[in-house]
């Protein structure tokens, strides 16, 4: 299945957080920017990476901001 890429400002509604911690994210390490040279700022990010925030069901308010994501580990192990 194809990533389903996002656009920051969605990105922050999923998770619950500000679009300055998803850029943060990205540079941590912890989401893969996506690049789409169509768009007037281009980046993107994948919703299978971004953790989900907690909403009311019929509200949508937030209820608790999504987890921090681990750091995308992209160096393979080497054997000992």
């Amino acid at each position: 299945m194809p990533p389903q890429l996002v656009p920051e400002d969605l990105a922050a509604y999923w998770t619950g957080r500000p679009t300055t911690t998803i850029r943060r994210w990205a540079t941590e390490g912890r989401l893969t920017r996506h690049h789409n040279p169509q768009r007037r700022n281009g980046v993107l990010y994948d919703l299978a990476e971004l953790p989900e925030a907690r909403r009311d069901r019929d509200t949508r308010e937030l209820v608790t901001p999504a987890p921090t994501p681990p750091v995308i580990d992209a160096t393979p192990l080497l054997a000992a």
